[in-house]
Parts: structure tokens; C-alpha cells; sequence
């Protein structure tokens, strides 16, 4: 099985890719020292009582630093001690530092320095590791129908993992272990490469309709220059291609989210903005992000034929996206009156489970 996140993949020359994106970081060692500093002095006590309940042989150093010394086989049983002990915020503030034995840290493992509860979320990520680093990702793919004659112009890939008996995990968990871990860049390029690949393979027509987390990714240009190889060697035009904004919910710097989209658009490929409608959105976003598509949030969908107020805002968006000559998708359809709803007024396309669900291979609908 070829690896998933090997630089030949699609950037061809080492190095010309996102180092971080492209590469897994080091796991952790089996054993060691595990240096810690504190936010305040209660949360190093609460961590000290975990270290004496268990026996394990704390140093400490200036400024409330601790190292505790990790024996070989304990590293899970410590994460999970300290995992119980101190509360979210408390592992998010306390920096932590897990080093091979008799190595004092230096100037370089500056780098490598991440918050305690990152750290334990990386331990208990090695699933995840192993499933990136043995290629086990696929996508399905949901049909996007016309509205007005239900052809199908289109199809969003959505990401699965595999376990190793085959069994599909799906994105929630495979994004929230990625989050929690600092994995998230390498999740995201795997599963935008392997969105292509399997576009390609299944020779699906239309349009592709490919994720892509804006918190992933740090310069346009070296981050997504890979992602821009992978649709090339598919062979797909870009103008094929519609990246769609996930994540949108957690959008504070709309000044990088506006430079990833242009080096999308530079490239000739076009790009949707998610779930309009929900929590996060809002008009002043829309306006900056100024999309060529945006899909109306499924929850604004749901039942909009039955509800005077969600119907309001939905007519309203939809108008909107009419006379900013923005195509509109109308998300989440589970009724034929919701689809009738749609249409009537103003969206250009549609999906959900009514016209489609997804699938591994959308021309037979084969679920797995």
C-alpha cells in the first residue's frame, strides 16, 4: 500500500511541498522525560499528586518547569492519569516537552514544544498516525442535482477513514482526533489528494466538489501546491474543481482565508462557502469571501417548507446569492417538498439524501 503522506505522492521533488503538511512528526518516545511548565501553581501541584501517586521520580527546575521521568511501558498509564486529573483548560495552558531519557532540552526543541493536552491527544492518536501513515483513507462521493431536471451536474467527496479490519470511521472522528493532536495539516492534504485520486479513478463527470480546512494551512503557496499537482495529474480542467470551505464556523482571519482563495482562483479553480445560514455566517463574510458558490446550511433546509421563519431567512439568502450571481446549493434535502421548496426559490442545485447519498462509487451507489 503506498503511503499516504510520501512527497513523491504529487509534488514530486522533495521539499518543494509544506514540510509540515507533508511529513508525519516523530512519535513520541516510548519512555523519558516529560517536562512540563505551568500556567499557575495549583495545576502544578494536581500534577505533582498524579507523579507521587504513582511513583514516578519528579526534578524540578526554575520558573515552575518539572520534569517527570517516564519508565519504559507507563507513558500511556501517565497520559491517562494526568488526562483525569487536570481539567481541558488545564492541559491547554500547561506547555509540556516529552524527550528521549537524558536528553536536557535545547534551543531546537523550542519547536517541538506544544501544550500538555495536544500532547496526550497525540498518544492517543496513534490510531490515526498508523491509518495516515498506511494510506488508509477514501472518500464517498454525494450527488449535487440540478434543480430544475434533477440531472446530476456534480458530486461532493466526503472522507472516510478504514480501521484494519475495513470497517469505515467516520470524518467526525477522524477531524477531531486530527484537531486535538496537531494533525490536522497532514489529515486534511491526505484526504484533499485522495478526494482527486479517487474522482479520477472512478471517472466521475462534472463537477468535483472537494473539502479543505482553511486552519490547515499556512502559506497558498507551498501548502496547497501539492493539492494543485494531484488535480493535474488526474487530468481534471480546473475550472472542474470546486474547493468548498469547511470549519467555517471558526473563521478569525478572514485576511488568510481571502489569500487561499485567490491562489485558488489564480489557478482557475472555484470556491464554495459552507453551511450559510448556520451560527457562524454572516453577511460581512459573504461579502468578503465573495464565493462562486455557497451552500445553504442543511439545518436552514430542513423542514423550510413548514416553517415561516426558517423559510424567511432562506428566501432572503437565496435572493442574495441571486443577485450577487452567486450559485446556490441547498444542503441536507430529505423530501421532495423541501426540493420543490428549494427550487421555487432560487437555488440552482441541490443534495441530501433524497436525491442521493454517499457513496464509494456513486455511478452503482455502493455504499462501502
Amino acid at each position: 500500500m503506498a503511503h499516504a503522506l510520501a512527497l513523491d505522492d504529487c509534488t514530486g521533488t522533495p521539499g518543494r511541498g509544506c514540510p509540515r503538511c507533508e511529513r508525519l512528526p516523530a512519535p513520541l518516545p516510548a519512555h523519558g522525560a516529560l517536562w512540563l511548565a505551568f500556567p499557575v501553581i495549583h495545576v502544578r501541584r494536581k500534577a505533582e499528586r498524579v507523579f507521587e501517586r504513582m511513583g514516578i521520580r519528579v526534578t524540578a527546575h526554575p520558573e515552575d518547569v518539572v520534569a517527570a521521568a517516564v519508565e519504559p511501558a507507563r507513558a500511556d498509564e501517565v497520559a491517562a492519569a494526568l488526562a483525569g486529573e487536570l481539567s481541558d483548560v488545564e492541559r491547554r495552558d500547561t506547555r509540556a516537552l516529552f524527550l528521549a531519557p537524558g536528553i536536557t532540552p535545547t534551543p531546537s526543541d523550542l519547536a517541538r514544544v506544544t501544550s500538555l493536552g495536544q500532547l496526550l491527544a497525540d498518544r492517543e492518536a496513534h490510531w490515526l498516525r498508523a491509518l495516515l501513515d498506511e494510506g488508509r483513507l477514501t472518500a464517498h462521493f454525494q450527488p449535487v442535482v440540478s434543480t430544475a431536471d434533477g440531472t446530476v451536474i456534480g458530486h461532493e467527496a466526503l472522507a472516510r477513514g478504514t480501521d484494519p479490519s475495513g470497517a469505515l470511521i467516520p470524518p467526525g472522528r477522524l477531524f477531531g482526533a486530527a484537531r486535538d493532536a496537531g494533525l490536522l495539516f497532514q489529515l486534511d492534504l491526505a484526504t484533499r489528494r485522495r478526494a482527486v485520486q479517487r474522482a479520477h479513478d472512478l471517472g466521475l463527470d462534472g463537477l468535483v466538489l472537494v473539502n479543505f480546512t482553511p486552519s490547515s494551512i499556512y502559506d497558498p503557496e507551498t501548502c496547497l501546491r501539492s493539492t494543485v499537482a494531484a488535480v493535474d495529474a488526474a487530468g481534471f480542467a480546473h475550472d472542474r474543481v470546486v474547493f468548498e470551505i469547511v470549519e467555517t464556523e471558526q473563521l478569525n482571519d478572514t485576511g488568510q482565508l481571502r489569500r487561499i482563495l485567490s491562489f485558488y482562483r489564480d489557478a482557475g479553480f472555484r470556491v464554495a462557502l459552507d453551511d450559510i445560514g448556520s451560527g457562524y455566517s454572516s453577511l460581512n463574510v459573504l461579502h468578503q469571501l465573495r464565493p462562486d458558490f455557497l451552500k445553504l446550511d442543511m439545518e436552514l433546509v430542513r423542514n423550510v417548507h413548514m416553517d415561516p421563519f426558517k423559510a424567511t431567512i432562506a428566501a432572503k439568502l437565496l435572493e442574495i446569492a441571486q443577485a450577487l450571481d452567486i450559485t446556490a446549493i441547498a444542503e441536507g434535502i430529505e423530501s421532495a417538498e423541501e426540493l420543490a421548496w428549494v427550487a421555487t426559490h432560487g437555488a440552482t442545485y441541490a443534495q441530501g439524501y433524497f436525491l442521493g447519498r454517499p457513496a464509494a462509487d456513486p455511478r452503482t451507489g455502493v455504499m462501502r
